[in-house]
């Protein structure tokens, strides 16, 4: 409904102006005490799409209108982490069914209720909440942390659950201060030791009479862990490019955000405005339960992140005591493990107990996934070094960068919290600056000490993966400080590589070398990624995209619109018409399948031939050429191999007298034919999500055709396709200047603001995307307050 602006300004002055009443006692509710120490208020506006604009007069309200608006929209998956962070999964779903994967790489819930009980019980987060800022979270972060969680309990008290994920459940409960740090610190530790949760939980000394476990091959273990490191992978991803104001129609920065996220679970974006008049005003999206923007813009500065390719954990090889495996040596000097016993109380009444093992490096791992076994034998056994485990400084960062008033002011921002964990940065402001640096949290492996110090398991997976195994008996061989450093073990901000007012700066996820192919980023130590190495084909169709752009000059918000929904296929335009061509020249028109059968593909030229090298829902042969191209080996691809003196147009020239080719393209066929989907079928009909009934049609495509619109789709040919998107294109956002007070800014959550399929907002941005549109942002007053859909309610405690 319209509110009267006069009505509106009432009630906002009365929320920011009035006295904070006595602290109430708090009620108590499943053992959690109400953490708020006042009547906490705010003001929700929400305009289209369901979207808030939080209105409060401090952050501990500003928390508790986010904590509100939050719970309103996902309170189901809001409730799911956190019984996860309070390792309570086993207690209601029962300890073998699997996590949705968005706190950590546990498959089970038994393990990832032992890690996050056991987190929880040995006061890790608390530890870290009481740590004094700059190494611990600020007073302002500390009051938004405290506000969320009374709001979402607020939100809890006074409405009814109509979600059906939820709804009536036992497990959606209040929670705590603590409850919502600690999901900031899964955040955190994602990329170091939740990587390792089920081992972990799970790792315990050998027996006298066990067998000797097999000696780790190296090089066997350094593929492994390249593939387990290799950034932009199906989970997680994204683009980003600033481009300076030597490139724009204005003179201004630009700045185009493309993150890649799981479009389910608690990994999620939320979309929201938050104010403190005089203090903050910033919008954008949030990571759920996250009590400050994660990626966005203010009146001055635009920001967005990519995963970065960095190695966010060490590990250090143990020589043990022969008498005791639980014993290891540093100089010599025997150090006992410290046990960590954990019991887990299961949905059948039942508990069960497991011990854990931590080392002054860490905790003991015997794995980090199938593909990098690390056994624990009676002479040795790993430890893995997180430096994350020590950082609750992410919302820091976030905070900050909502305050910043350029991009000088981002970087001053990474300088004093240092609390990135596993992202690069890529800002642009209204001054026409731009920005790339990949500050973040990585544990300060150095290429000298991991020449010095490596093991020979080291001495394989580094150089390749980035991996470092340090021999943990030596003392020399700790990882030291840096003097600007907020934490010992740790890069300090010198160290990282920062590309600041380049006509452009762009990443796709592959490493900082090539954030700008003109000026490229060398000199940084190998754990912070690769130089010289081939590129992703979706970095390198970023690329040839954003520096066309660049060369062009003269750029606006529009030209990034175009480039988000260009859908352009850069391996299409590298080898669809080679494939046509190798296609239509087959004896016969016929290729032999991986099954031995003969498949006609005479009918396969014409549509490669025809395909516009596009991934639009209405582009014909696109589906075609996608089964045909995850079928190619990589080994066989190419007749031109990766040169660094041309990074971006090598490798190239479709390998098409390999048996391979005709091989894959027989099976692509047959594929298709079987599932009675035809060769030339528009995309969007075989790909889509299905939301309360109705297929919505979705463009983009796999990380590997490198199409900049990325999505990651479930291939169900017997239900018509690629039926439901489990990763890509998630909160989007074009932002530039104008000049004027108000940002000029078109945003998109794909998957739009809730989980609830009963609201309004579940679907209505997922079928803007389909239809590639976009959402014009109400950043400024008048904007928000011209919104036909404006709705405001004010929020409180009582």
């Amino acid at each position: 409904m319209r509110i009267p602006l006069r009505r509106l300004v009432i009630t906002a002055v009365a929320l920011l102006t009035a006295t904070a009443l006595p602290a109430a006692a708090g009620p108590q509710h499943g053992g959690q005490e109400h953490p708020s120490h006042g009547d906490l208020s705010a003001v929700i506006r929400y305009t289209e799409y369901g979207i808030p604009h939080i209105l409060a007069k401090d952050y501990a309200d500003l928390g508790f209108g986010t904590g509100w608006a939050q719970a309103a929209d996902q309170v189901c998956t809001l409730a799911d982490g956190f019984v996860t962070v309070r390792g309570e999964r086993s207690r209601y779903f029962g300890p073998d069914a699997a996590p949705d994967g968005s706190l950590s790489s546990a498959t089970r819930n038994l393990t990832s209720d032992l890690y996050f009980r056991g987190v929880r019980e040995a006061g890790t987060v608390e530890k870290l909440l009481a740590t004094p800022a700059p190494a611990g979270p600020g007073p302002e972060v500390k009051d938004l942390v405290r506000g969320f969680a009374a709001g979402y309990n607020a939100w809890l008290r006074r409405n009814r659950i109509t979600d059906p994920a939820c709804a009536g459940a036992a497990w959606v409960r209040p929670v705590s201060e603590v409850d919502v740090a600690a999901r900031g610190y899964a955040l955190a530790v994602l990329g170091g030791q939740g990587r390792a949760v089920d081992s972990i939980a799970t790792a315990q000394p050998p027996t006298a009479s066990a067998p000797s476990a097999p000696v780790p091959d190296a090089r066997r273990t350094a593929r492994g862990a390249r593939d387990l490191f290799a950034a932009g992978d199906a989970d997680m991803g994204s683009n980003a490019v600033a481009f300076s104001g030597a490139t724009t129609a204005g003179g201004r920065g630009l700045l185009l955000g493309n993150p890649h996220y799981p479009w389910q679970g608690g990994r999620r974006f939320w979309q929201s405005q938050q104010t403190i008049p005089g203090q903050l005003n910033v919008t954008g999206g949030s990571l759920l339960g996250s009590p400050t923007i994660s990626i966005g813009h203010n009146a001055h500065v635009a920001w967005s992140h990519t995963v970065a390719t960095g190695v966010t954990l060490s590990l250090h090889q143990l020589s043990l005591d022969p008498a005791d495996p639980t014993v290891y040596l540093v100089d010599g000097t025997p150090e006992r493990m410290t046990r960590r016993t954990v019991t887990i109380p299961t949905q059948d009444g039942t508990s069960v107990t497991r011990t854990q093992w931590w080392t002054r490096y860490g905790p003991v791992v015997t794995s980090l996934g199938p593909s990098v076994p690390l056994p624990w034998t009676t002479k040795t056994a790993y430890a893995l070094n997180d430096p994350n485990a020590t950082n609750l400084r992410l919302y820091d960062s976030g905070l900050g960068f909502g305050k910043a008033h350029s991009t000088a002011d981002i970087l001053d921002t990474l300088r004093r919290t240092q609390g990135l964990p596993w992202v690069n940065t890529i800002a642009a402001d209204a001054n026409g600056h731009s920005l790339f640096t990949q500050s973040q949290v990585l544990p300060r492996i150095t290429d000298e000490l991991a020449q010095r110090c490596s093991t020979p398991l080291g001495k394989v997976t580094y150089p390749s993966a980035g991996l470092a195994v340090l021999d943990g008996s030596r003392g020399d061989c700790a990882l030291g400080s840096d003097p600007d450093a907020v934490q010992p073990g740790m890069f300090g901000p010198a160290r990282m590589p920062v590309l600041k007012d380049a006509p452009f700066a762009e990443n796709s996820n592959d490493s900082a070398w090539l954030a700008n192919v003109d000026q490229p980023l060398t000199g940084y130590e190998r754990v912070f990624g690769t130089i010289g190495t081939a590129r992703s084909m979706r970095t390198r169709g970023a690329l040839q995209d954003v520096a066309a752009m660049a060369r062009r000059g003269g750029l606006t918000v529009r030209d990034l619109q175009q480039q988000q929904f260009a859908n352009r296929v850069p391996a299409g335009d590298l080898v669809a018409d080679a494939a046509a061509a190798a296609c239509a020249a087959l004896p016969g028109g016929t290729a032999t399948g991986s099954d031995g059968r003969t498949v006609d593909v005479s009918a396969a030229c014409p549509v490669l031939k025809s395909w516009n090298h596009r991934a639009d829902t209405d582009s014909r042969g696109a589906l075609l050429f996608d089964r045909l191209w995850r079928r190619l080996p990589a080994s066989q691809l190419w007749k031109v191999p990766f040169s660094p003196a041309d990074p971006i147009g090598t490798p190239n020239t479709l390998n098409t007298d390999t048996p391979a080719f005709t091989t894959a393209l027989a099976d692509a066929v047959a594929e298709l034919r079987a599932a009675d989907i035809p060769l030339n079928s528009p995309l969007g009909e075989h790909q889509f999500v299905v939301r309360n009934g109705q297929r919505i049609p979705v463009p983009g495509g796999t990380e590997s055709l490198g199409v900049w619109n990325k999505v990651e789709a479930v291939w169900d040919a017997a239900h018509g396709g690629y039926r439901e998107v489990t990763t890509g294109s998630s909160y989007i956002q074009a932002v530039g200047w104008d000049g004027t007070p108000c940002p000029v800014a078109r945003t998109l959550l794909t998957y739009s603001q809730s989980s609830n399929p009963d609201s309004p907002h579940y679907s209505d941005q997922t079928r803007l995307f389909s239809q590639e549109k976009w959402v014009t942002s109400r950043f400024c007053e008048k904007d928000i307050m011209s919104s036909p859909a404006l709705k405001v309610i004010r929020v409180s405690e009582r």
